[in-house]
């Protein structure tokens, strides 16, 4: 059957805690979706030990994203179908509601969830890659407190960096701050009031050169840009915090995105500038980025999406 021949009620674009969210409330509100993910997990999948999903005390990245498959997979019965290992490659207005379009396929729905998520800028130098999974870390509220009683260092100098050397600092033997600029982008309150723990030091305006280390992560190696002096540093756990991506390139042409490429939304309902199109989870522009809070953003959407379609 051409699956454009299906008039859903709703798309679901995504395959992390937002979009699985949704998927689920989707089902049990009997709505009639086409749920397309890249791959199920999100960010959190490459975590070896995620400690803050909450009703689960301990649960890798792998496991979680099994776990979100299979809940969705549960309650999908004949209301959600699953389309895994798409990308979508465009979204597009339509008489009858949106036109979803992936490669040679197309899906046509009344309503759209965007929710899928972004991309962690990854760390460009000699040895990141290498030890990424082994002390090069991406997420901190997951892996933080494996690193409890070690010497860590953060880069990357803006809100998220400090706000992840405030977490460290909670059991961190020391935390030092690495940014590449003269100046930190991160708010002067939260600079002051971070910088003014004993265990936490900051370097400014150096270029980071090389992850050392083993079998794990045993220091980093950085250029102090005013006087030309290299140094290494001992670490046991490198914390990067220099930005990400929104995965919204395919959404760009129909919704309102900010600067930084997130979907602008109503954190009341999650609606988009377009009427008909919701997003939830680390593609918007909401404050805080973290698989609780997109879930609970989905549902929240979810909620609008159904008034949506059975107003009167």
């Amino acid at each position: 059957m051409n699956p454009e021949s299906t008039l859903y009620d709703l798309a679901i674009i995504g395959g992390g805690p937002a979009a699985v969210a949704a998927g689920v409330y989707a089902s049990r509100k009997r709505l009639k979706t086409i749920f397309i993910a890249k791959e199920f997990g999100g960010q959190s999948m490459v975590s070896s030990d995620i400690q803050n999903w909450i009703g689960t005390a301990s649960i890798s990245g792998s496991k979680l994203a099994e776990s979100l498959k299979e809940h969705l997979k549960t309650y999908a019965s004949d209301v959600v179908t699953i389309r895994e290992g798409i990308y979508v490659e465009s979204v597009e207005k339509s008489p009858t509601g949106f036109k979803i379009t992936s490669g040679t396929e197309s899906y046509r729905a009344k309503t759209v969830l965007v929710a899928s998520g972004s991309r962690r800028r990854r760390l460009e130098v000699p040895g990141a890659g290498k030890f990424e999974h082994k002390g090069v870390v991406y997420c901190a509220s997951c892996d933080g407190p494996l690193f409890a009683d070690m010497d860590v260092v953060v880069i990357g100098g803006g809100n998220a960096g400090f706000e992840t050397a405030a977490q460290l600092l909670a059991y961190c033997k020391s935390v030092v701050l690495l940014h590449r600029k003269e100046e930190f982008k991160a708010d002067p309150v939260t600079v002051k009031k971070v910088l003014s723990d004993p265990k936490m030091h900051a370097v400014l305006n150096v270029d980071i050169l090389e992850v050392k280390g083993t079998d794990f992560v045993e220091g980093i190696t950085y250029k102090e840009k005013d006087s030309g002096k290299t140094v290494e540093l001992p670490a046991q756990g490198i914390f990067v915090e220099i930005g990400s991506t929104p995965s919204t390139d395919y959404i760009s042409k129909l919704i309102k995105l900010d600067s930084f490429g997130q979907v602008v939304v109503d954190p009341k309902n999650q609606r988009t500038s377009v009427e008909g199109v919701w997003a939830a989870g680390d593609c918007t522009d909401g404050l805080y980025h973290q698989n609780n809070i997109a879930a609970g953003d989905a549902v929240k959407a979810l909620e609008d999406i159904y008034m949506h379609l059975h107003a009167k």
